[in-house]
């Protein structure tokens, strides 16, 4: 569970934060799996590589 500090009563800049944890955590992507149901493992390992495959194009498009 993820937990932000309020600061003095600055509640947007908290939802901020926590928003911004819960993506580096990936929360979101984990709820969104969830909500999905149950992959077979083949389907699993292609969704997994086509997104390594993104990820790796994105990284090299980063660099250049």
């Amino acid at each position: 569970m993820t937990k932000v500090i309020v600061r003095n009563g600055n509640v947007d800049s908290a939802l901020r934060t926590l928003k911004q944890k819960n993506v580096k955590d990936g929360l979101s992507k984990k709820v969104r799996e969830r909500q999905e149901g149950y992959l077979k493992p083949g389907a699993k390992r292609r969704k997994e590589k086509k997104e390594n495959i993104k990820n790796s194009r994105r990284r090299n498009r980063e660099r250049y």
